[in-house]
C-alpha cells in the first residue's frame, strides 16, 4: 500500500466515524435526559437559594412572612430599590391589604439597618433566584414538549417528568424498551436493591413510579401491587411507544383503573407477619460456628439436671459466665476467682519489709543481683585480630 492509498482509507475511516457519532445521537432522547437531569438539579439550587433568601433578608425584615420563592425574591427587590413604591409591593403579593401592612412595617421594622454594599449584593442574589425560575419553567415546558413526542403511551400513563426520569435511568429508548416490569418497577431504587443484595436488608418495592398518586397515595399494605401493575402497564406502552409507535394508553389507562379498584375492593390477605430475617455477614450462607455460651449453658443444664435426678455429681463440671459482646476465644475460658489472701500475709517486697532487710544487713530488691541483667558483669574476651597471611 502506497502513501497516498493509505492516506485516503485514513481519511474515509475518520469520515465513517463521525457520521456513525453523530447519527448515534441523532435522535432527541438524548436531548431530553440531559434536559430532565439539569431539571433535578435547578430545582435543588432553587430551594436552597430560597432557604438562604429567606435567611439573609430575614436579618432585616423579620416580621415578613412568605411560603412562595417568587414571591420573597419579588418583595426583597422592591423593597430595595431606590424609590419603595406600594403598587410593586401589591403585584408581587396580590393581596393589597396585606401588601398596605408590609408596606406599613418595613418603615418602623425592628431588623438591622442595611447598608448600601448589603443592599446591591441582596438584590442581585434576589434577581438570580428570578432567573432560575426562568429557567425551571422554560426546562418544564420542553420536557413536556418532548417527552409528549417521544412517549406518548407512558406520558398518558403516568406524567412528563417521571416518564423523563425512567428514560434518564435507562439511557436509551431501546433500552428502555426492552427492560421487564419487575426491573421498570424499581428504577430509581438502586441502592435499597444494592443494601438488599449485600446486607440482607428489605427489597425495596418501588422506584421512580412511587411518585404517581395512586402508588403513594394508595394503602400501604397494598402499594407494592399497585405499582408491580403499574410497572407491567408501562413496560406495555414503552414497547408501543419505541416499535410500533400506536397510541393504546386509553385501554391501559381504563385496565390499569379496574385492576385497582378490583384489588381495593377485595378483603385484605390474612397472611401471618414473620420477623424479617436478617443475616448478620455477607457471607451467611457459610456454616456458622454455634454459639459458645449457649453451648456451655446447654452442657450445665445437663450437668445440674443429671445431679438433681439422684445420679452421681458429675466429676468435671465448668461455670461459665455469658458476656454481651464477646466473642474472641479468650474471652469462653473458664476463669479462676481471686481470692483474698490471709492477714498474716505480708507482700515479698514492702517497704517495712526491705528496710527491715536492710537493717539485718541483707541487701534491698534493687541491690540483689539475682537477676541475669543486675549481675556484675566480668571482662569480656578480646576479640581476636586479623589473622596473619
Amino acid at each position: 500500500m502506497t502513501k497516498t492509498s493509505f492516506e485516503q482509507a485514513r481519511a474515509a475511516m475518520l469520515k465513517n466515524a463521525k457520521e456513525g457519532m453523530k447519527n448515534a445521537f441523532a435522535s432527541e432522547e438524548y436531548a431530553l435526559i440531559q434536559a430532565i437531569n439539569a431539571y433535578l438539579e435547578i430545582s435543588k439550587a432553587y430551594n436552597l437559594s430560597f432557604e438562604r433568601l429567606t435567611e439573609w433578608y430575614g436579618l432585616y425584615f423579620p416580621e415578613l412572612r412568605v411560603s412562595n420563592p417568587k414571591t420573597l425574591a419579588d418583595l426583597a427587590i422592591a423593597l430595595n430599590s431606590e424609590v419603595i413604591n406600594k403598587e410593586a409591593i401589591a403585584a408581587a403579593l396580590k393581596d393589597e391589604k396585606y401588601a398596605e401592612e408590609v408596606y406599613s412595617r418595613a418603615s418602623s421594622t425592628i431588623g438591622r439597618h442595611m447598608n448600601e454594599a448589603e443592599r446591591t449584593a441582596l438584590v442581585r442574589f434576589a434577581k438570580l433566584s428570578n432567573e432560575l425560575v426562568d429557567t425551571l419553567d422554560a426546562l418544564d415546558a420542553y420536557i413536556k414538549k418532548v417527552s409528549t413526542e417521544l412517549m406518548p403511551n407512558t406520558v398518558y400513563l403516568t406524567d412528563e417528568k417521571i416518564a423523563a426520569e425512567l428514560l434518564s435511568k435507562a439511557g436509551s429508548m431501546e433500552r428502555l424498551a426492552v427492560l421487564p416490569a419487575s426491573t421498570i418497577q424499581l428504577l430509581g431504587a438502586e441502592k435499597s436493591l444494592f443494601k438488599h443484595l449485600k446486607f440482607g436488608s428489605k427489597p425495596p418495592k418501588y422506584g421512580l413510579i412511587f411518585k404517581l398518586p395512586d402508588v403513594s397515595g394508595g394503602p400501604k399494605d397494598q402499594r407494592g401491587r399497585i405499582a408491580r401493575m403499574y410497572a407491567a402497564k408501562i413496560s406495555i406502552a414503552l414497547k408501543s411507544d419505541y416499535f410500533t409507535k400506536n397510541f393504546i394508553a386509553e385501554k391501559l389507562k381504563a385496565d390499569l383503573k379496574s385492576g385497582i379498584e378490583r384489588m381495593k375492593s377485595e378483603p385484605p390477605r390474612n397472611h401471618e407477619r414473620r420477623q424479617w430475617s436478617r443475616p448478620q455477614r455477607p457471607w451467611y450462607h457459610r456454616p456458622q460456628r454455634q454459639d459458645a455460651a449457649a453451648e456451655a449453658t446447654e452442657k450445665q443444664w445437663v450437668h445440674e439436671s443429671a445431679y438433681q435426678e439422684g445420679g452421681q455429681k458429675p466429676s468435671y463440671q465448668r461455670s461459665w459466665e455469658h458476656r454481651s459482646g464477646e466473642h474472641r476465644p479468650w474471652d469462653r475460658r473458664p476463669q479462676q476467682q481471686w481470692q483474698r489472701p490471709p492477714s498474716d500475709h505480708k507482700p515479698q517486697y514492702s517497704k517495712q519489709g526491705d528496710n527491715q532487710n536492710a537493717k539485718q544487713g541483707g541487701q534491698r530488691p534493687w541491690e540483689r543481683k539475682n537477676r541475669p541483667w543486675m549481675r556484675k558483669q566480668g571482662q569480656r574476651p578480646k576479640t581476636r585480630g586479623k589473622r596473619k597471611a
